[in-house]
């Protein structure tokens, strides 16, 4: 049995996210919220780079 790294429960089968630079093995439920978590996490810095008139580093 393989054990999540986020929650700890024991579980059938991991799966491999990446999360910024690092790769976690964690259950699949785990595994949906950390994929939402990024995808809000890049709206939420876009919808501020459109706020901030964001054009790019020179």
């Amino acid at each position: 049995m393989a054990v999540c790294k986020k929650c700890g429960e024991e579980v059938d089968e991991v799966v491999s996210v990446q999360v910024g630079r690092r790769t976690l093995k964690v259950c699949e439920s785990c595994a949906d919220e950390l994929r939402e978590a990024s995808e809000i996490a890049a709206g939420a810095e876009s919808a501020m780079q459109g706020m901030m008139e964001y054009k790019g580093r020179r």
